[in-house]
């Protein structure tokens, strides 16, 4: 038999939605303004976009550029982090270029990726890449800053060389906070692609959420918002399963429910 904790655990996500969805419907029939539609409204376009064959290939298009962009990422920021955090020399190389990118809101550097590379798939992985890549780094530095010495000491005197002792010892104890960062790119990976999509707009979802808004088809802009909502919980609930199967032995007694998860 479940517990009732567990079954109100489990349901406060989709209560939570549901009094959103209220409050939204509520506030658009006090307002009656056309460009706030009513949470019916919008939820009854999410059938047309999602059943529209050149909408799926859209949305598929914009899920295949947030996978690149976020994998190239992590294949290149893991292994930096890991290593800004065992060398000093590598971190004071590294930390006042990260530094002077950090703040630059990315799409502000959209028009000059576009000057360099076009308006093409290039341009949104690469801005993909940059909004992802900095927290993974952050991340994995410090997962790798707080492995104990002794660990290494232990290593050394076994005959692992340095690299042995980054693959074997230091990546997997940072491995749980080196997920964590990979869980906040991820978010970011979404929230990059669709504004990447917005500016250099010739196809996905950013783009048809941009479409609808200049021919005021507001019903759909708002059906779009809910869509990309709903990928992101999707994607975050798959990741955090995932990150838990990984790292379960460094599981804490109480974790923020940020999922359906």
């Amino acid at each position: 038999m479940i517990a009732p904790a567990t079954i109100v655990r489990r349901a406060a996500p989709v209560l939570a939605c549901i009094g959103l969805l209220t409050a939204w419907q509520l506030a658009s029939l006090g307002l009656k303004n056309d460009s706030f539609p009513t949470a019916l409204e919008a939820v009854r376009a999410i059938p047309d976009i999602l059943g529209d064959k050149e909408s799926l290939i859209n949305i598929l298009a914009s899920l295949r550029r947030m996978a690149i962009g976020f994998g190239i990422a992590v294949l290149v920021s893991i292994p930096l982090g890991l290593l800004m955090g065992r060398s000093r020399a590598v971190a004071s190389f590294f930390n006042p270029l990260l530094m002077v990118i950090y703040p630059v809101p990315k799409a502000a550097l959209m028009p000059i990726i576009m000057l360099w590379l076009g308006v093409g798939e290039a341009t949104k992985i690469l801005v993909i890449f940059l909004g992802v890549s900095l927290p993974v780094i952050y991340h994995s530095f410090e997962g790798a800053k707080a492995v104990e010495e002794k660990m290494l000491w232990s290593g050394a005197a076994m005959g692992l060389s340095p690299w042995q002792r980054l693959v074997r010892i230091v990546l997997p104890a940072a491995l749980p906070e080196i997920l964590t960062g990979c869980r906040t790119g991820l978010v970011l990976a979404l929230i990059t692609m669709i504004t990447s999509e917005m500016i250099a707009r010739q196809s996905g979802a950013g783009n048809i959420l941009f479409n609808a808004l200049d021919m005021g088809q507001y019903d759909t802009v708002y059906a779009m918002i809910i869509i990309v909502g709903a990928m992101g919980i999707c994607l975050d609930a798959i990741f955090e399963r995932v990150r838990a199967g990984l790292v379960r032995w460094s599981e804490p007694q109480f974790d923020m429910p940020l999922s359906f998860s």
